[in-house]
């Protein structure tokens, strides 16, 4: 099944029910006054979080959705009944933006979240409201408001503990193989990932961290090329990223060097924060180098980059040769992390 992570659709709340004119019209109450209702207010709007769903891809048939309108009200100072919520599930991950505006109005994080998107009309007041003293026999009323419309725009971002970056052909889906029970697609052209792949890591016993494949980031990418942006965006929740770079391509005139640098300055230019978040490098492909050759390479890249103490780890995802080492120190950042954030909400 395709990956769809953005869709935009039409949403309206109910309108509220009008008030009613009435007057009681009892055998032995002939100066019955009035008795007419308040109209139901309009059903809402609602966005909810659902786990059991984990793509948009329902929104390419069904685009526009409208909740029940109240209904009006009725003599005997009945209130009209309030119209049904509409409520729309999502993933959890799912980011809500107003198109009009280009405001997130909600970042949904938590399975069953709920958020307000469209507020219903209110109920119009009946004529009963408007008995005075001086007027006995109203013949007011007021007509329900209008419920809230207006054109949204969803965009679903993985929830990864850890994203895995780097050009195509670094060899992302077949680190993900090696580590996890996840299957992409592997082949040896460009962009073989067309979606992101999710995968869950064990690291010992009752202890795992899920890890996201990201499809190929290229130079311009922050600004759409390629396949640009829209998969860029889906390593911003990620704790920890793990930079693949191919060290052993096969055309000679390709530099790891600077293909690290592109991608340095994509992530600058998509999110400086998120350029700023843990990035480790592994030198991949290593068993595609001579043993007497693989040292010094690993130098020479390291060095060029000025990594410094930086995380990096020469591996290769093919024969799985260093990836255990990657899984268990990242294991033990997120670890790490959890524990700060726990003390913190403690504090």
């Amino acid at each position: 099944m395709k990956f769809v992570d953005e869709a935009e659709i039409e949403i309206a709340a109910g309108k509220g029910g009008n008030g009613s004119v009435s007057f009681r019209r009892e055998k032995f109450i002939p100066q019955g006054g009035p008795d007419g209702g308040n109209g139901g207010d309009g059903g809402s709007v609602y966005v909810l979080t659902d786990s059991n769903i984990n793509t948009l891809i329902d929104f390419r048939h069904q685009r526009h959705f409208k909740a029940q309108r109240g209904e009006n009200g009725m003599g005997r100072q009945m209130t009209g009944a309030k119209g049904e919520d509409c409520v729309i599930r999502v993933p959890v991950g799912t980011v809500v933006i107003n198109i009009a505006t280009d405001e997130v109005i909600g970042d949904l994080t938590v399975p069953g979240e709920r958020l307000l998107v469209a507020q219903g009309g209110h109920g119009g007041a009946g004529n009963v409201n408007f008995k005075t003293s001086t007027n006995r026999a109203p013949t007011k009323a007021v007509p329900g408001t209008a419920g809230e419309e207006r054109g949204i725009r969803l965009e679903l971002k993985l929830l990864a503990d850890v994203g895995l970056l780097g050009f195509p052909n670094a060899g992302k889906s077949t680190f993900i193989r090696a580590v996890s029970a996840a299957t992409p697609k592997v082949a040896d052209y460009p962009f073989t990932t067309l979606y992101p792949n999710l995968g869950v890591v064990s690291v010992g016993r009752e202890k795992s961290f899920v890890i996201a494949d990201i499809p190929g980031v290229i130079e311009g990418a922050a600004e759409g090329a390629g396949l640009g942006i829209q998969f860029l965006k889906h390593v911003s929740r990620t704790s920890l990223l793990l930079h693949v770079v191919d060290i052993a391509p096969l055309d000679a005139d390709i530099d790891p060097v600077s293909q690290v640098r592109i991608i340095e300055r994509e992530l600058k230019k998509f999110d400086l924060a998120l350029s700023k978040r843990p990035r480790w490098l592994l030198l991949n492909k290593i068993d595609m180098l001579p043993l007497d050759e693989r040292a010094a390479r690993v130098k020479d890249i390291v060095a060029r980059l000025r990594w410094g103490r930086k995380p990096w780890f020469a591996i290769s995802a093919y024969t799985g040769e260093g990836t255990e080492l990657v899984c268990r120190k990242a294991m033990a950042l997120l670890d790490a992390e959890k524990l700060e954030h726990a003390e913190d909400g403690v504090a």
